[in-house]
């Protein structure tokens, strides 16, 4: 046979194969290979004379590389039946030349150049071989076969598997009970699996797992051999003796032997995988190792369950759940999957969910999306086969999810949410009529949603809710003809109607559920980009306009006259025709529905004075003012009607209020206010431009500056009526024929406006010196230079550009408005500092004033040098403005790189003055405290004096350098010192309280709403003039101390306030600010049991000046603890960034005029991942999240995780 074989081969490569390649005595490949037609190709030979050798571990002929099993795999283009059915010709011709080039195609397979050769597969170990495989690898490369990119090798992994699962399918009633085939595999993968290369032990443990795989199909199929054979020998051994065939029962009884010497073959194969590899592997280094043994695991468990699926195997995955890689962790939820889905296996599954379970639902949390989006699928699958599992407490921490940010995460919560509510519906009897309205099976479920909605405490989120539900309760929710129903029609007896509360939540859903389906893409914050509707898809969505269209235009004008007093609901109702198909109003002939709906709106103008459903009214009319539909001639008639008894009104209003020698009362303010409120909110969206607005209010701001009693609302609502006349202006200029006189009058008008903005930032209200300035930067942003480009040369004489006085007032109010602590913030209304959501509240307006300007900044509105006292801020409110300071000095850098560096520059040699004030200050302070008194202890040191001199520099120190001077102050003093009230220690009490003056902030609040202007602010009796509210300095300090006891501590709680009409809120945080943050004299009262507090809706009561005396420990432990906690804050301000130097996340709120306040630097365990809702007012805290108990540290070993199962 050999001589036959090597015959007609050329001498050199007969030499070449006897002495080195017996590999490719019997290779199939070269003996047939199958052609991309189908056909079989020839034998590959050389020339005559020519010769073969061996390159690179790879054979050459002729130029050319043989095909080998690795080449045919890699390529992928054969038939693998046929390539593994050539190779089992050639291993029953000659089985160890086959297997030779079976061993070399996984060497190949994992990257390695070396060939294993007959000598030393004869003569060596396996641990030899590996060895000498080894020293052949590339270091200089880490890639192999499984990790190289490029589509060869893509489709690589799937035909190296592919081969495996053949070989056994194909061998499976043959040569792989030889004794020899697999041993010798087996033996080869398990010892590459050991190996300390990554390449061999990757690849070996995929084969040897795929190899597992194919032989759990193997002793499957046995087992179903056996069954079936057991099953024939019982049939035919109860048949009579006649009829019985003895020679069948041998027959039978013989096969049952051979299969049961098959089925014990293939355990022991399995097993020797199985604890040769797979339990060595599960916890190897890699985690796509760890993937792929958990993943194969979870295949065996399905495919053979009866010898699988219990706690012997099931344990691994439990484990391995608490892997540190998500990949790993989500292999092991998809394995589980695929056990849960069958019920069947629900009972052999009980022991492994009662001790996994919590683990489980905790992963609902991972960090990793795709891992907490299969959690909860594994989770509903779970409630899917019994409802006794998961306890209240496991569901609630799954139904939170709805509300996530992450999209994949909320469909599948919505879908667990689906399957736990709504999963009881009402069964229909047959032949009965389809009930519908509030009659209808989805009522109840419908009612089920609201009451969820309400008990979640995340009311602004309703669009995410219906979000969530969409894909699993599509048709419950749009069931709009059910909820118009529970909404208008009375309750039928013994239903229980639903309270005010469950209305309000009931119309937001439905107003959701209506936005949905109109416009087909998720609310914001969830969206993946523009997807491209199918056309089954626009049909639901064309079909469901007309529905909702039809069904609402009907119904909504009754629903506007039920709760037309009620601001929510009508405020959400009126946001429904703006998804209207409107051609239905005439096809349908549904126009004496059109004109009820015109009249309630019309009514609910005329009733409200919120700013919110005024915008929605304003939004509806521009809605249905569409000229494209034939309904537009209507409705422009009857908005023309309305506007222009609201302009006529409150012309005249206007001219009565301005009217000179007369004090106009609380209602003629009301009305004034209540008239531009609904003209500003309408001048938003309609161009009121013929009504002539400008003169009427600006004629208004111009009396406010005059007289300085102008009520807080009429000047903000007067501004923004007045920015949107500008903005109209220019909008009709950059459109039109661009006239002469309209550029001069539009000019003008600006111009004026700007002057009018700029004189409204010293105002004494913090409202309407915020409103100034955000209007004053957009007008300044929007004709700037840049308002010309594209073409736009004409609007050149347009462009303004602010002085230097005007931008040194913009950037001196940021200064003092929006870097300031948040404890100075008194912004909130109703005063509450300890108010989350007030502070919240406080910063986000804070954000936007800083956006503001900043975009001043980066469009050249503003000099860039100007951003130095904005730039020097980073570190110290790094915490709230760094991510908006960051992108500034991102975009300044783009624009100008010198200009940028020179602010940078200038904006350290700010902060070094800075400091060197501070460090004169304080060699200062140590000069007084220098050197005692030679008088002894108890006296002043002898250069106390030297104070009064340091307290004349006080003033120009900025908030924050007096709150470090006066720290350093406190360093040298003693509790004695604080104490002393005699005139020799008068200069340390002086200097003190010069440091502790601040509040120089000039706010003050006036009347709101619809009150007058002033205080009783132009009453027509007696004007009563505001007190004069006077700076902390050292006479009045020292006349303070002069009229106390000696007795009386130095933190003597600050006297209760008046009025605050009668001091600003600026004032008001000097004397809170002393006591939360400057140490000794503070807010923190410590009353008498005879002193009682003041009821919270009472008026405050007149300041008591003296205070009870506190005892002397008291005071020591008030003024230690106070002293302490100062450090700790200032140490934590200085160096908390240092400390952990995390990137900020910076957020584009550089082209919006709205913030979203995001929590930096905030900590996430290895799998537990942060649930981003929009900002809301009721938004749970993360700690409120279920916590993940479980130790990511390392993956466990076999003992560890026997505890731990125990434990679980």
């Amino acid at each position: 046979l050999y001589n036959t074989v090597l015959q007609p081969l050329p001498h050199a490569l007969k030499h070449s194969i006897t002495t080195s390649s017996p590999i490719m005595l019997f290779n199939p490949l070269l003996i047939s290979l199958p052609s991309q037609g189908g056909k079989k190709g020839k034998k590959v030979t050389g020339e005559k004379g020519k010769g073969a050798g061996r390159m690179n571990g790879h054979y050459q002929e002729n130029g050319m590389e043989n095909l080998m099993l690795f080449e045919v795999v890699k390529m992928g283009k054969s038939a693998m039946q046929s390539v593994v059915d050539d190779w089992i010709e050639a291993y029953k011709t000659d089985r160890d030349m086959a297997l030779l080039d079976l061993i070399n195609f996984f060497i190949q397979c994992s990257g390695c150049k070396g060939v294993v050769s007959g000598e030393m597969f004869r003569n060596m170990q396996n641990s030899e071989i590996i060895r000498r495989m080894t020293e052949e690898f590339d270091e200089d490369s880490g890639d192999y076969p499984l990790t190289m990119a490029g589509p060869l090798w893509k489709k690589f992994k799937g035909s190296f598997c592919e081969f495996i699962a053949v070989l056994v399918r194909q061998c499976q009633y043959s040569i792989i009970y030889d004794e020899y085939l697999m041993d010798t595999v087996i033996s080869l993968l398990t010892g590459l699996s050991d190996s300390q290369v990554r390449a061999f032990r990757h690849t070996s443990t995929l084969a040897a797992m795929k190899l597992m795989t194919a032989l759990v199909n193997v002793a499957l199929n046995l087992s179903i051999n056996m069954d079936n054979t057991q099953r024939q020998y019982e049939t035919e051994r109860n048949k009579m003796v006649a009829k019985r065939a003895n020679d069948r029962l041998e027959l039978l009884l013989q096969k049952r032997k051979e299969l049961q010497e098959n089925q014990d073959e293939i355990e022991n194969m399995m097993n020797a995988i199985f604890k040769g590899v797979f339990v060595h592997r599960y916890r190897d280094a890699i985690a796509e190792i760890r993937a792929i043994t958990i993943e194969e695991i979870g295949m065996w468990m399905k495919l053979y369950s009866d010898a699988f699926l219990n706690d012997s195997y099931l344990k691994y995955v439990g484990w391995t759940m608490h892997d540190k890689q998500g990949e790993v962790r989500l292999k092991c939820l998809t394995a589980l999957q695929g056990l849960y889905y069958n019920r069947e296996l629900n009972t052999r599954l009980e022991l492994f969910t009662s001790r996994f379970k919590d683990r489980i639902v905790s992963m609902t949390l991972d960090k990793e999306y795709d891992v907490a989006v299969q959690a909860i699928k594994l989770l509903t699958l779970v409630l899917h086969s019994t409802d006794e599992v998961l306890s209240p407490e496991d569901c609630e921490s799954v139904y939170h999810l709805v509300y996530s940010a992450h999209r994949p995460v909320a469909i599948a919560a919505g879908e667990f949410l689906f399957k736990k509510l709504f999963s009881t519906r009402e069964p229909e009897e047959e032949g009965a009529p389809k009930r519908r309205g509030r009659q209808s099976p989805n009522a109840n479920l419908i009612k089920t949603t609201v009451f969820f909605f309400l008990e979640s405490e995340l009311h602004e989120h309703a669009a995410y809710l219906v979000d969530s539900l969409w894909e699993s309760g599509a048709d419950l929710l749009k069931d709009w003809e059910c909820m118009t129903s529970l909404l208008l029609d009375d309750p039928v007896p013994g239903e229980e109607a639903l309270t005010d509360r469950q209305e309000t939540a009931l119309i937001e859903i439905m107003l959701c559920t209506v936005r949905q389906a109109a416009e087909c893409h998720p609310p914001v914050g969830r969206g993946t980009g523009k997807r491209v509707m199918t056309a089954k898809e626009k049909k639901t969505q064309l079909d469901d306009r007309t529905r909702m269209t039809e069904l609402f235009a009907v119904a909504l004008p009754p629903l506007l006259a039920k709760y037309s007093i009620d601001s929510e609901k009508v405020t959400n109702l009126l946001q429904l025709p703006q998804f209207f198909d409107l051609d239905i109003y005439t096809t349908g002939r549904l126009e004496k529905h059109l004109e009820a709906l015109l009249r309630q709106i019309r009514e609910i103008v005329e009733k409200h004075t919120d700013t919110e459903v005024l915008e929605a009214c304003s939004k509806t009319y521009h809605a249905l003012c569409n000229e494209e539909f034939t309904i537009f001639n209507r409705v422009d008639i009857a908005r023309s009607q309305l506007l222009d008894e609201l302009v006529d009104k409150f012309n005249r209003l206007l001219e009565d209020f301005l009217q000179e020698g007369e004090e106009p009362d609380d209602d003629d303010a009301y009305q004034v206010l209540s008239t531009l409120k609904r003209i500003t909110a309408f001048h938003n969206a309609h161009d009121l431009s013929q009504w002539d607005l400008f003169s009427s209010n600006f004629k208004l701001l111009n009396t406010g500056i005059e007289n300085g009693d102008m009520p807080e609302q009429i000047v903000v609502h007067a501004l923004q009526c007045t920015h949107y006349v500008v903005l109209w202006y220019l909008a009709k200029v950059s459109e039109g024929s661009h006239r002469k006189e309209d550029m001069v009058s539009l000019r003008k008008q600006m111009r004026m406006f700007c002057l009018m903005c700029q004189r409204y930032l010293t105002n004494v209200n913090t409202t309407v010196k915020e409103q100034a300035f955000t209007i004053l930067c957009d007008v300044l942003l929007v004709f700037s230079h840049q308002m010309v480009s594209g073409g736009r040369e004409q609007l050149e004489p347009l462009v303004y550009s602010p002085d230097d006085s005007l931008q040194t007032e913009l950037l001196s109010f940021i200064l003092h408005h929006v870097f300031i602590d948040q404890d100075d913030d008194n912004g909130s209304t109703d005063g509450q500092q300890d108010d989350e959501a007030a502070k919240i509240e406080a910063l986000h307006k804070r954000r936007n004033l800083l956006a503001a300007y900043c975009k001043l900044i980066i469009y050249n509105v503003v000099e860039m040098n100007t951003g130095a006292d904005i730039f020097k801020q980073y570190m110290r409110y790094y915490n709230d403005y760094g991510d908006i300071i960051k992108e500034t000095m991102s975009k300044t850098r783009q624009i100008d790189k010198i200009q940028c560096a020179k602010t940078l520059i200038l904006s350290l040699q700010q902060l070094y003055v800075g400091l060197v004030h501070v460090c004169i200050y304080a060699d200062g302070i140590e000069f007084a405290f220098k050197e005692p008194s030679p008088q002894g202890e108890g006296n002043p040191p002898l250069h106390l004096a030297f104070l009064d001199i340091l307290s004349e520099f006080s003033s120009k120190l900025m908030r924050q350098d007096k709150r470090t001077v006066h720290m350093y102050l406190e360093r040298f003093m003693t509790f004695q010192m604080a104490l002393q009230r005699d005139d020799c220690w008068l200069p340390l009490i002086s200097y003190r309280n010069s440091l502790q003056a601040g509040g120089d902030d000039d706010t003050m609040s006036v009347v709101s709403g619809y009150s007058s202007r002033g205080s009783s602010v132009r009453s027509k009796k007696t004007k009563v003039a505001p007190e004069p509210v006077e700076e902390s300095s050292s006479s009045s300090a020292d006349m303070s101390w002069q009229h106390q006891s000696m007795q009386t501590p130095v933190m003597m709680p600050s006297p209760h306030l008046t009025s605050t009409m009668m001091r600003g809120p600026g004032d008001m945080r000097g004397e809170a600010k002393r006591g939360r943050d400057d140490s000794y004299i503070g807010v923190y009262a410590l009353p008498s049991d005879s002193q009682q507090q003041p009821h919270p809706h009472t008026l405050p009561q007149t300041p008591q000046l003296h205070q009870t005396p506190i005892d002397y420990n008291t005071q020591v432990t008030w003024m230690l603890a106070q002293r302490q906690q100062e450090e700790v804050r200032q140490h934590r301000r200085g160096t908390g960034l240092m400390e952990e130097d995390e990137e900020p996340i910076v957020e584009d709120v550089m082209m919006s005029s709205e913030g979203r306040m995001e929590d930096l630097n905030e900590g996430m365990d290895f799998d537990t991942m942060d649930i981003d809702l929009p900002p809301s007012k009721n938004r749970r805290e993360r700690s409120e999240l279920k916590p993940d108990y479980f130790d990511p540290g390392s993956i466990m070993d076999e003992s560890v995780s026997n505890s731990l199962l125990l434990y679980s």
